[in-house]
């Protein structure tokens, strides 16, 4: 809570002229438009001190002035990466010496807090535009649009992903008992790749990719996976089909074997994982593996399929109902990269 503002010594020696007259506190109140909490402690400081002079305020003078502030918030509202140092050498040559605390403290109170940089993909000029002409597009459409999307992507899942930051409750000395610590291997004991697609009505077919994967593997992927999980999750007709534009899914055999099909193909920004609600699903799913600890790649794929069929129609639907806001957050940050 800031300051008040303090009464003026005209003011203060009316509130004791007053009070002398014998006008009660409610009354000089009402009559001077002051609070009659101040007005009593006026009043007890002339009985106890005969003084109505305001006093001077505890605490030492700011050591920056309000023009270096201003300067300092200028800098660090046109680069955030600005450290302190750099800030306080620029104060310096402004003809104030202040520490890296001071600097600090100053940035908390108007507001700044400093973080860790986010980290987006690249997006250039045209993938901007291209995320802004999606999200207009898009933005009108009705759930019932989205419910008829199959989305899908690739991710990779490592054997001691998440594990590798699990936090412990320990006490100050146990920080190596065997309880509080947590197993590597180099390379983090290995990874999976995997392919899926999900839609609101649930997760489809989770797929192991072997290998290097090009436009024939992927193909088969589709065949294999695709075309049954739309079965198994009854899609209907008039489906729609999501994947980014990876050169081996926009190949020209690819969009051959799709046209083949009657698979509809939704138009895609590049360089959009934030666009895309399977990135969502895909955390799930690691934290739901990382809780089951699995020891080797042969538990790591099996986990991983148990505990993706194991995700909540619910998850999915919800995920899928709320898709606008993510349009809603691309306009508002002009194209660029969402928390999404």
């Amino acid at each position: 809570m800031g300051k008040t503002k303090e009464l003026s010594q005209d003011l203060r020696v009316r509130i004791v002229d007053l009070h002398k007259a014998g006008m009660g506190y409610k009354k000089i109140s009402k009559v001077l438009d002051v609070k009659v909490t101040t007005i009593g402690a006026i009043i007890r400081k002339f009985k106890e001190y005969n003084m109505t002079i305001n006093r001077p305020r505890p605490g030492a003078p700011k050591k920056i002035s309000p023009r270096g502030v201003a300067m300092m918030l200028r800098t660090v509202r046109n680069r955030p990466a600005t450290t302190r140092q750099e800030l306080a050498n620029d104060l310096k040559a402004a003809g104030t010496t202040v520490c890296k605390e001071t600097i600090g403290n100053t940035l908390r109170n108007n507001g700044f807090t400093s973080c860790s940089a986010r980290k987006v993909p690249l997006l250039k000029r045209a993938h901007v535009e291209a995320r802004l002409k999606y999200a207009n597009d898009h933005l009108k459409d009705e759930p019932s649009y989205w419910e008829k999307v199959l989305w899908s992507d690739e991710t990779k899942i490592e054997l001691f992903g998440l594990n590798s930051t699990r936090h412990v409750w320990r006490k100050k000395n146990a920080a190596y008992d065997p309880k509080n610590t947590v197993p590597t291997v180099k390379h983090g004991g290995g990874s999976i790749m995997f392919w899926a697609c999900f839609s609101a009505k649930g997760t489809g077919l989770l797929h192991r990719i072997t290998g290097k994967m090009d436009g024939a593997m992927y193909r088969t992927i589709l065949r294999d996976n695709l075309l049954p999980s739309a079965r198994d999750l009854k899609m209907g007709r008039g489906w729609v089909f999501q994947h980014d534009n990876d050169p081996k899914y926009t190949a020209k055999a690819t969009k051959d074997w799709l046209k083949k099909n009657h698979i509809k193909v939704m138009e895609w920004p590049s360089q959009s994982p934030d666009l895309n609600p399977i990135e969502n699903l895909w955390r799930e799913l690691k934290v739901r593996v990382a809780k089951r600890q699995p020891t080797n790649l042969h538990d790591l794929e099996r986990i991983c399929k148990e505990e993706w069929a194991k995700i909540p129609p619910g998850v999915c639907a919800k995920l899928v109902v709320n898709y606008n806001k993510r349009l809603t957050a691309v306009l508002a940050n002009k194209g660029f990269a969402t928390k999404y």
